[in-house]
């Protein structure tokens, strides 16, 4: 893999059924496939469904920003790119950039901070070092949202 691409964290289609009355995805759509690409996106540095399960932990976004870019249209290949922007001792800040599969143009992007919790307290906990570790290791350079 090209060290300087991100990896891709999620990737499907847009159905009709997914498209508001103007014709285009609908944002509730958009906000459900960044919500996938998160699951995955956080499973590479180790906060993998197993982890949260077994160590009773979650994680939850504290905040999120979406910027709309272009239209998706019914039938379209879509495509997210996600990269860790921060690594702190409780939280991850991270970037997904939704892509047209076929013609390269960014359609969204999306910027979540997201808090590690025990899920028994109801309280934000240290992240283990192990995946702060591999998050930072995968901190990209920072990308330009225009």
């Amino acid at each position: 893999m090209d060290p300087y691409m991100d990896p891709i964290t999620y990737k499907g289609c847009v159905y009709p059924w997914q498209c508001a009355q103007i014709g285009h995805m609908n944002i509730m759509w958009y906000v459900g496939k960044f919500d996938e690409a998160n699951w995955n996106h956080l499973a590479r540095v180790g906060l993998t469904p197993s982890y949260l399960r077994t160590e009773e932990r979650g994680m939850a976004a504290v905040q999120q920003n979406i910027t709309y870019k272009r239209e998706l249209l019914a039938g379209e290949i879509v495509e997210i790119r996600s990269r860790f922007l921060e690594v702190r001792d409780k939280a991850l800040r991270f970037v997904h950039e939704m892509l047209n599969a076929e013609t390269g143009e960014v359609a969204a992007i999306c910027e979540i901070t997201a808090v590690h919790i025990d899920r028994r307290a109801r309280k934000a906990v240290a992240l283990p070092a192990t995946v702060r570790d591999a998050a930072s290791a995968a901190l990209a350079p920072a990308m330009a949202v225009t």
